[in-house]
């Protein structure tokens, strides 16, 4: 069974994700240091938390994951851990992995913020993330931030909510989504699953 490391920054409870994952069938390890994401065939960036204090954590491990993404190694990005992909966020201070270019922006003040609860996904660019994930799919998102990409192409879906926003990229062996997977129900799961398809042991 291949191993995922969820990397811990410290913060938030990680149990969820870590049941969700076990359900998508990996062998799912909470790791904290560089030593444990070098010896795993995945890594899932936990969505709890807020950028600078994770961004500060994860400067420790950054050239370890950056070393592991170039290798093809799949990595998925969940809510904050999406946004760390990215350089920079109005949410503080910090330096993200600038896997992408881009920057994570406030949510209009013209809606409730955080977003909390079940939206929609428009899918603009089908791919293996979202397979057999039809279009409009409801799923869950916790979120006050969203990411803005200057590479469009990198962009999955999108999604309503004061604005249309960016709520999940892929890249290769890269996947982040804005929504909570692993609180969104059987639809979560299997875009899980698909995640799990792509990591070979």
């Amino acid at each position: 069974m291949a191993k995922i490391v969820i990397f811990d920054y410290g913060v938030g409870n990680l149990l969820s994700l870590k049941v969700a994952l076990e359900k998508a069938d990996l062998n799912v390890v909470i790791g904290t240091s560089a030593k444990s994401l070098s010896e795993t065939d995945a890594i899932a960036l936990p969505g709890v938390g807020s950028f600078g204090p994770a961004a500060d954590k994860l400067s420790l491990v950054k050239q370890t994951l950056q070393t592991k993404v170039e290798e093809g190694t799949p990595i998925l990005g969940i809510c904050l851990g999406l946004q760390l992909f990215f350089e920079q966020s109005q949410e503080g201070t910090g330096k993200g992995l600038a896997l992408f270019k881009g920057k994570n922006v406030q949510l209009p003040q013209s809606v409730k913020v955080p977003h909390m609860g079940w939206n929609t996904l428009n899918i603009v660019k089908s791919n293996e993330l979202f397979d057999g994930i039809p279009d409009e799919t409801y799923v869950y998102f916790v979120h006050s931030l969203y990411p803005v990409p200057e590479d469009q192409d990198i962009v999955c879906t999108k999604t309503e909510y004061g604005v249309s926003f960016t709520s999940s990229v892929v890249r290769k062996n890269i996947y982040g989504t804005q929504f909570h997977p692993e609180k969104s129900g059987d639809v979560g799961i299997q875009i899980l699953k698909n995640f799990a398809k792509t990591v070979v042991r």
